[in-house]
């Protein structure tokens, strides 16, 4: 429930985000008079800026035996500083999270000796998935723990660092022979800045290996130091674990020229377990009497590989044996074969054939082919070690060689960032874009003819459009063009809510004896345009039968309820409709 770092009764300080703040606790160890300890954690540093991960190293005094008074149970040297993991350049490009580191290991690199902690380093799980290897100097780390504090001066101000004359003496973090009597002033500042400004810088300037990948992350490093090659170099094997059963056998091929460079070389790729099950420990184990052993851990299973395929079969000549930048390996000129670390006269450069750094040999014929990992035929790892049920596969090989791939030049550009999973392209820029414009005509066209044969279908011949072409009723409009409309209903007086209006009822036409088509059914109308529709008596005023009769601008009959009209060449009814005008 709460993280600490405890040894009784000493502890970090309870529910303090200065101290530690959500950590994920990765690795320690002890090296002289101090303890170190490796984990991830909330940066309290940059939460103005957003919410993000950190790497860090902490130490403490192992004779440390806390402060007096309130301090008595608290640490008095705990001291954390980042490790910064990053790909150089004007914007780095960082791997934030430390997912394992291996113990300190001791190590020739040129003409520099030094203590080296390797670790692998991932990005956020919602970032862009990529895994690197780091490796850090113990003289590194112990230079930044004698730089400068880090401190926020308010709640909304950035974090500088402390100027050296704010700084108490004796100088927080340092072990003392009796912690206890230490000055208040010094414990209450290291309460508040145990973070260190400077962060630890890779060893050798940048990362060892980088993938980007979105099958996997690197999760475990286990490290076999120094193994020597035929000319007296030593390089370090690196045997990285990922989280889809794999691991991954690394150097850096310029480390036994130098510290300021990295030519990585990834030699081989062995599918231990399923790809579903992640490699949660490894292990270098040697012994005088046998060769060395990889012991690879998952949560359910322990497996022993050797450390080097040298023997395969697969590798037949000076040139593929050289190629594999293998300090393990080298090709003996006497047999006429590739050999393991260890054979006899190993350390006498006149009886064997290798390059770690370039991967040729004078004395070796080129090789016929140029294989690289994508093109080794039985040596890619792409052969699968496990059965469609999980099961391993019994005639399979441990391991498959993969790197026969060696450049042109050898100069150092810098780092590079490159994907792990190359996808092959099925189709060209060009087919796909033939192939969408083939698609979109072909639908136009399809759509069209549907278009028309439905037009076809469901159109209506010219008789067939007339209204009602069985009746015996034939209907004219009662309105003018809409221009009459708007001229009459401007001259049109107001009526009184109390009159009526009388519409007119479609006129009764006696059927020819003989209609074959609905078209005879109706009458011819007038020829001149400015005739009505609809003809009515004269309102002149009466006629005899019919009472007074008013005619509106619409062509409507206005009139008192009850009121008649009757046609002359037809016969026809009016009804009197009582309309409200508001």
């Amino acid at each position: 429930m709460d993280p600490i770092i405890y040894r009784e009764p000493l502890q970090t300080e309870q529910y303090d985000s200065m101290s530690l703040n959500a950590p994920d606790f990765v690795s320690s160890m002890t090296q002289g008079d101090f303890v170190y300890f490796f984990f991830r954690e909330t940066a309290v540093e940059f939460i103005n800026c957003g919410k993000a991960v950190f790497s860090r190293v902490a130490r403490v005094c192992k004779n440390d035996r806390g402060g007096p008074h309130r301090f008595r149970n608290r640490w008095t040297s705990f001291l954390k500083s980042r490790l910064n993991c990053s790909v150089t350049g004007e914007f780095p490009f960082y791997f934030n999270e430390i997912q394992s580191s291996t113990e300190l290991i001791e190590g020739q690199y040129g003409d520099f000796s030094a203590q080296l902690v390797y670790g692998t380093f991932t990005t956020p799980y919602n970032s862009i998935s990529g895994s690197a290897v780091c490796a850090f100097s113990l003289q590194d780390i112990s230079d930044t723990f004698e730089g400068n504090f880090k401190e926020q001066s308010a709640i909304n101000s950035n974090w500088l660092p402390v100027q050296s004359s704010k700084v108490p003496d004796p100088r927080p973090g340092q072990c003392h022979n009796d912690s206890r009597t230490l000055p208040d002033l010094t414990l209450n500042f290291i309460k508040t800045h145990s973070l260190m400004d400077e962060s630890v810088p890779s060893f050798f300037g940048q990362p060892i290996v980088i993938r980007t990948s979105f099958r996997y992350r690197f999760t475990q490093i286990a490290v076999d130091p120094q193994v020597r090659v035929p000319g007296g170099k030593t390089y370090d094997v690196l045997f990285i674990g990922t989280d889809n059963g794999k691991v991954i056998k690394a150097i850096n091929a310029l480390s036994a020229e130098t510290r300021h460079g990295v030519r990585p070389v990834v030699i081989e790729e062995i599918q231990v377990f399923p790809v579903h099950v992640a490699i949660r420990g490894l292990k270098v184990i040697k012994s005088n009497k046998q060769e060395g052993r990889l012991i690879v851990i998952s949560d359910g299973e322990v497996q022993s590989l050797r450390l080097h395929r040298c023997d395969s079969n697969k590798i037949s000549s000076c040139s593929e044996c050289v190629a594999l930048q293998d300090p393990y390996c080298a090709w003996d000129k006497v047999q006429g074969k590739c050999r393991s670390h260890g054979s006899g006269r190993w350390g006498e450069e006149s009886y064997f054939f290798q390059s770690i750094s370039t991967g040729e040999h004078s004395a070796c014929p080129p090789p016929k082919v140029n294989k690289d990992a994508s093109s080794a035929g039985g040596l890619s790892s792409n052969q699968p070690k496990f059965s469609q049920d999980h099961q391993p596969i019994k005639d399979q090989p441990d391991g498959q060689v993969i790197n026969i791939m060696q450049e042109k030049t050898f100069e150092n550009n810098g780092p590079a960032v490159a994907a792990a999973d190359v996808v092959s392209y099925h189709y060209s820029v060009e087919t796909l874009i033939l192939a969408v414009v083939t698609g979109s005509i072909s639908a136009l066209m399809v759509g069209f003819i549907a278009g028309y044969l439905c037009g076809r279908k469901c159109h209506k011949d010219e008789d067939d459009n007339l209204p009602y072409p069985d009746t015996e009723y034939e209907y004219y409009e009662q309105r003018q063009n809409m221009n009459r409309i708007n001229y009459r209903i401007q001259a049109e007086p107001k009526l009184l809510p109390q009159e009526e209006v009388q519409y007119a009822e479609p006129v009764l036409v006696p059927q020819p004896p003989k209609m074959h088509s609905p078209k005879s059914t109706l009458r011819k109308g007038p020829q001149n345009n400015s005739e009505a529709l609809f003809q009515f008596q004269p309102d002149t005023g009466y006629n005899g039968r019919d009472n007074f009769r008013g005619r509106d601008n619409f062509g409507t009959l206005r009139s008192h309820q009850g009121d008649n009209y009757r046609r002359g060449d037809g016969f026809a009814t009016t009804r009197s409709v009582k309309k409200v005008y508001l």
